[in-house]
């Protein structure tokens, strides 16, 4: 191969990863257009309102604590899951939850998401009654918002799980873990 020849392949390979690395830095940028897009907007991180940490960083994972949908939307949030709540109120409600864990992860990355690399796991608790058995269904607000929002990278390992009650009574708590670019 000719010298030429050689520097216009490394040429051409620069030019190639330059817009790769440019379309990776577009994540975050594309996260937050993409919540726009579907009409939310993101609220500010949450501020503990007990003795823990809103999030806690471990290397290149995010574990973001328990958060609870906001009271006073148009749909219920707060209630129980077959006696207050329909299965599209909790749905609402774990939507919402969804908004608040991408306000934390953003937090947690300061301010930048694309950070993200990817959810790993989420574990959803609704407060039900002891006959009622969708909770997968009301847990799918959080997820398919974290794969609407983040795409394939927000699809994660998930339990959906019925509890007897939540803090505030709360209709739905999601705790969830990321990996993040150190």
């Amino acid at each position: 191969m000719n010298r030429r020849l050689f520097f216009e392949m490394l040429g051409t390979a620069a030019v190639a990863l330059g817009v790769s690395k440019s379309a990776n830095s577009q994540a975050s940028y594309g996260a937050e257009i993409k919540l726009k897009q579907l009409g939310f907007i993101l609220p500010e991180a949450a501020r503990p309102v007990a003795v823990y940490v809103p999030y806690r960083i471990s290397g290149n994972q995010v574990f973001i604590a328990g958060q609870i949908p906001p009271n006073g939307l148009d749909t219920p949030t707060y209630g129980k899951l077959g006696k207050d709540l329909t299965v599209d109120d909790g749905y609402i409600a774990a939507q919402q939850v969804g908004l608040r864990i991408i306000a934390q992860l953003k937090a947690a990355c300061d301010g930048d998401l694309d950070r993200v690399v990817k959810c790993i796991q989420i574990r959803g608790f609704v407060n039900s009654t002891d006959d009622f058995t969708k909770q997968a269904n009301v847990i799918n607000g959080a997820s398919e918002l974290l794969r609407d929002v983040f795409g394939d990278a927000g699809l994660s390992a998930r339990a959906a799980l019925g509890v007897n009650t939540l803090p505030l009574n709360a209709a739905v708590e999601i705790e969830s873990m990321f990996e993040i670019k150190v």
